[in-house]
């Protein structure tokens, strides 16, 4: 996959590209799919994609890997986090336990500019599935997510969240394009009528159902 630099601006030195745009755009491509699980990757090969030098791709590496998102190989070579079974199942168990606590916590933050911006990127999701685009409905359903337990205003538990999802969003997206997104169920429509009347509990409950529904179909997937 060729990494976008429509982001990175000319007129940054390059220390300030490692910190605000290198690492954005290597989590960005990880949590929405752009790279396939257990695929190798190259401090160089990335450094001339990204048109930079070495040293901030290693800066990016290094929290990449803190996250479990890559794996270091060598000092020049670094793979995306394969997955196996005990991997998937261990995940799962840690999205079912953090997801819907953190997703609680934001309905006492709810307000209409919230729920406006979710309904925006579910008909953008709602679309992608009409026209089953698994690249698109990977980064919608992420930025659904987020955007609910961003406003939750916990930051160590979106760091973990945000952890699993690097850690996972390879090969969901990788099942997802196999499997098509036809058949997805969406519990968005709960989440955000619980939004609304501010119902922590309703909210933990359609996180959970989501979770579960997704997670279940893509383990019958894997493990055919």
């Amino acid at each position: 996959m060729e990494l976008s630099t429509s982001n990175v601006r000319d007129d940054i030195p390059d220390r300030t590209i490692a910190h605000e745009e290198i690492y954005k755009q290597l989590r960005y491509s990880i949590l929405t799919g752009g790279f396939e699980p257990g695929k190798v990757l190259t401090i160089r090969g990335l450094a001339e994609q990204l048109g930079c030098s070495a040293m901030p791709i290693r800066e990016a590496v290094r929290k990449l890997v803190a996250l479990g998102a890559l794996e270091m190989q060598s000092t020049r070579r670094i793979s995306v986090a394969p997955m196996t079974k005990e991997r998937f199942y261990e995940i799962w168990a840690a999205r079912a336990l953090l997801e819907p606590e953190i997703a609680s916590r934001a309905a006492i933050h709810s307000n209409a500019a919230l729920v406006r911006k979710l309904k925006k990127i579910d008909a953008q999701l709602e679309k992608a599935i009409a026209k089953n685009d698994p690249e698109k409905y990977s980064l919608k359903n992420w930025e659904f997510h987020f955007t609910i337990y961003q406003a939750s205003n916990s930051p160590i538990m979106l760091r973990l969240v945000e952890s699993l999802w690097l850690q996972f969003g390879p090969f969901m997206r990788v099942v997802t394009g196999r499997l098509g997104t036809s058949l997805q169920v969406d519990h968005h429509q709960m989440a955000m009528d619980a939004l609304k009347r501010k119902d922590p509990d309703a909210l933990r409950e359609s996180i959970r159902l989501d979770i579960q529904d997704g997670m279940e179909r893509i383990r019958m997937d894997f493990e055919t």
